[in-house]
């Protein structure tokens, strides 16, 4: 494995980035688990409560797999104090963004079973004081903090405060992912898998080889 060094100074090693499964039938959830068991984290995204069955199906399939679930703001307080004990008893790291954005006070106070994640809930440092009181980490992606500079920055202060830091992405290319890695460094969960929801990447693209991303050639920057 390689390392990149930035103007002489910041050392981006390689990371290793979960596998994002769409919502689908749990067989087909369970056919695509399969097929990544392999990788260290996968991520599936939910829509209700009813879609335990996916959950499940997907820790079968995936037995050794870190999960992560992102629930894209689709529970209620309610929806979400039913399903937490069971995100626990299938060993999911992380619950992504349960709450609507704007209704996510209620989980101040309460304690989750699972470890809570911000994701619309939070875009800059403007929002991280909130967070904190609300979350057990962080989503932070560049498209949302508005760009690299305060993205590090964001990272920086919400680890002070002891947040755990997931590096996120929208669907995008290596271009748009490179830069991600600084990010990334050292993050506990890292969702950079963009380019491979993609029909076709840039090229050149970054070295991706199942799970890992090496760091950028020069010639991706043009």
């Amino acid at each position: 494995m390689r390392a990149w060094v930035l103007a002489g100074r910041a050392r981006l090693d390689p990371v290793k980035t979960c596998f994002t499964l769409s919502l689908d039938a749990a067989e087909a959830m369970a056919e695509a688990a399969r097929a990544h068991a392999r990788w260290p984290m996968l991520k599936l995204k939910i829509g209700a409560v009813d879609h335990l069955d996916r959950i499940e199906a997907v820790r079968t399939a995936a037995p050794r797999a870190r999960l992560v679930v992102d629930a894209n703001e689709a529970l209620t307080f309610e929806d979400l104090r039913r399903l937490a004990p069971e995100l626990a008893r299938l060993e999911v790291k992380l619950l992504e963004q349960p709450l609507p954005a704007g209704e996510d006070a209620a989980l101040e106070g309460w304690t989750s079973p699972v470890p809570l994640c911000a994701d619309e809930s939070l875009h800059t440092r403007a929002e991280l004081a909130a967070c904190a009181r609300r979350y057990a980490a962080i989503n932070i992606k560049l498209d949302k903090a508005g760009g690299l500079t305060e993205a590090l920055a964001l990272k920086a202060e919400a680890q002070a405060r002891g947040l755990e830091i997931m590096a996120g992405c929208m669907v995008a290319t290596s271009l748009a992912m490179a830069p991600a890695l600084l990010v990334a460094q050292g993050a506990r969960f890292v969702d950079l898998d963009g380019p491979l929801l993609l029909a076709r990447d840039r090229e050149p693209g970054l070295p991706i080889s199942g799970a890992l991303i090496e760091p950028p050639p020069p010639e991706l920057w043009g």
